[in-house]
């Protein structure tokens, strides 16, 4: 009687406490059936496993410096599923590596497959098939070109023709377009990337640059240099651009049409940041209402070789839900 008084105290303790405390001390069975489900759940790296046919082996690829923040993810994340599919980013071995320099590798065997932020060249067509294969082109995500100037310049926006007039030399001083008494000064780079062919083809119209550019190495640099020079603007990647703290983003418009915002609205002012980030405006870069939005794509030589299949697996891993949430967060916008 004693025994069964104790026992009947001690369960009733306990059942008390679990009601009253809402804890489970019975149900351990459940519990490792509930995580068995939240493993046995699908995962965007599930995704990956899907491609078929990702080769071993050691693979060079390079190109597009528009691609580097892809790079850093994709890297990481595909040697982990793919331990095997070994990827290594090559530079060029003169001069800074491009979407233009990695495509001339490409032909000359000294890469796999290549990144690049433009599409290919009538004559980079004619070149491989000379060398017997041919060039197939990729389309992976979406990209925008930003411009950017210093926080303090008041003006509301930009015309294509009027980029195209600062770049060419023909207007110099920002009074001709709304905004202080001040000398332009435009910055570029000034190599075979896939931005600035970008930029000569759609917005200088094949027109050459001014002789007031000043030519910087990288966005980096072109981007402290605006901080310092109140007359400064410059233009790249709009990832590389609308996030940053010490520059404005510039909406842009066609001719005779509204200007758009490489940002969402509102704009996000340097005092807030980095509290706060402008964002990308990716409505209006999917929907090419941004006036300078582009492709970034992966360049395969087709050739029946095992550079072909490294190329196309990596395109494929791309193009799945996680290569498309790698991209994402990359800050470039989805293609799917």
């Amino acid at each position: 009687m004693t025994l069964l008084i104790s026992s009947s105290l001690i369960i009733g303790v306990f059942w008390w406490k679990s009601h009253f405390y809402n804890i489970s001390f019975f149900n351990s069975g459940t519990n490792r059936s509930n995580k068995q489900k939240q493993k046995s759940s699908p995962s965007l790296t599930q995704e990956f496993t899907k491609v078929k046919n990702v080769p071993s082996g050691l693979f060079r690829y390079g190109g597009s410096t528009t691609w580097a923040s892809i790079r850093n993810r994709t890297e990481k994340s595909l040697a982990k599923v793919f331990p095997e599919y070994e990827l290594i980013y090559t530079d060029p071995k003169k001069g800074s590596p491009g979407s233009g320099v990695g495509i001339d590798m490409l032909l000359n065997n000294e890469l796999d497959f290549s990144q690049t932020s433009r599409s290919l060249k009538e004559e980079e067509y004619e070149k491989a098939q000379l060398k017997g294969f041919t060039l197939n082109e990729i389309p992976i995500a979406i990209d925008g070109i930003a411009v950017a100037v210093h926080p303090e310049m008041n003006i509301p926006g930009l015309k294509l023709d009027e980029l195209k007039k600062i770049y060419t030399g023909e207007i110099t001083n920002w009074k001709d377009l709304g905004g202080p008494n001040l000398k332009i000064t435009p910055y570029s780079k000034q190599n075979e990337g896939g931005t600035v062919e970008f930029f000569l083809k759609n917005v200088l119209q094949k027109e050459k640059f001014g002789r007031n550019i000043q030519t910087v190495k990288n966005t980096t640099e072109a981007l402290r240099k605006i901080i310092n020079n109140r007359g400064g603007i410059y233009y790249a990647s709009a990832p590389k651009i609308v996030t940053q703290c010490g520059v404005k983003p510039l909406p842009i418009a066609r001719v005779g049409e509204k200007f758009v915002p490489p940002y969402k609205k509102p704009l996000v002012l340097p005092s807030r940041c980095p509290r706060q980030r402008n964002e990308l405006n990716i409505d209006a870069f999917k929907s090419d209402e941004y006036p300078m939005t582009r492709r970034l794509f992966i360049v395969v030589k087709k050739n029946g070789q095992i550079e072909e299949q490294a190329g196309m697996a990596y395109a494929n891993l791309m193009l799945t839900e996680e290569g498309q949430q790698l991209i994402l967060e990359a800050g470039f916008v989805r293609i799917r």
